[in-house]
């Protein structure tokens, strides 16, 4: 994977041969599967992956916001997590809520993660081994030396993009951006008001992986953001619904093409389409 800007992505051969080390109790290396709930963890995982429950373990239960620096400090150190811990990441929908919580790792300044190329529908569709036994690691202490706002965007930034004219990246589907629906059938609608952020270009999270859920080359990624004018030289925000899918953009943006300066609007269109007095755009 060196024709990336940045090494954050390994394979699933890579895990494969390294599946005793992952179930070590030393924390060297550290696997986690993360997905909107624990239930496809609990029917079967690679062997040594801990559990991550993004709604519970990932985000805070009492404000509408990502894990405290203490909370997310106890989380890891919890899981036998170290700040050296080199730790794999990987889920479903191709890594969705993983791609979230390697942001937030960096976020906290945990430097060296990295997500399963692929996520779980690929391990599991190229039979790969998978067990339901849940692993038990010594508890470690964790101390994080984030925030790192550089990669976090607000509201703020927002409204400062569309001063500016800067790229704003939707990330969602052509439905959701136009306003026709608030969320993905099947799922909470979160919003009061369906559109998009004005200025934003519609480019879906699909856009950036293969259909087996590989990320596609840097000439590929490169390509398609240079159809829509961002290459890297200005502050670029992606967005989604509640900032999962746009942390996939934002991994391809930032880390796969190292686009330094794009940030990840994780109140997404949950916060910006339940404010007073904020400007919309409807139609594609």
């Amino acid at each position: 994977m060196t024709e990336y800007a940045n090494d954050v992505l390994v394979s699933a051969d890579w895990v494969s041969e390294r599946l005793d080390e992952f179930q070590s109790d030393d924390a060297d290396l550290r696997l986690a599967e993360v997905d909107v709930d624990t239930e496809l963890y609990d029917e079967s995982h690679i062997p040594g992956a801990i559990g991550f429950n993004w709604e519970t373990d990932l985000q805070d239960q009492t404000t509408r916001d990502i894990l405290s620096k203490e909370d997310f400090e106890d989380l890891l150190g919890s899981n036998g997590i170290s700040e050296d811990s080199t730790v794999v990441l990987y889920g479903d929908n191709s890594n969705w809520f993983a791609a979230y919580t390697y942001w937030q790792f960096k976020y906290y300044g945990h430097d060296d993660v990295k997500l399963l190329d692929g996520g779980r529908e690929y391990w599991v569709e190229n039979d790969y081994e998978l067990t339901d036994e849940v692993p038990e690691f010594s508890e470690v202490d964790y101390d994080a030396s984030g925030p790192r706002e550089s990669i976090r965007a607000y509201r703020d930034d927002v409204e400062n993009a569309i001063e500016r004219d800067l790229p704003l990246v939707d990330v969602r589907s052509p439905e959701e951006y136009s306003g026709e629906i608030l969320a993905p059938p099947g799922l909470q609608e979160t919003a009061q008001r369906g559109g998009h952020i004005p200025g934003a270009e519609n480019i879906s999270w699909a856009a950036v992986t293969n259909d087996d859920g590989t990320f596609k080359s840097r000439d590929e990624l490169e390509e398609l953001y240079a159809e829509y004018g961002i290459d890297g030289d200005s502050t670029t925000v992606a967005y989604c619904r509640i900032g999962e899918r746009s942390s996939v953009a934002w991994f391809a943006l930032h880390e796969l093409l190292g686009y330094d300066d794009t940030i990840n609007y994780d109140g997404s269109w949950t916060e910006w389409g339940n404010l007073v007095g904020a400007p919309i755009e409807k139609g594609n």
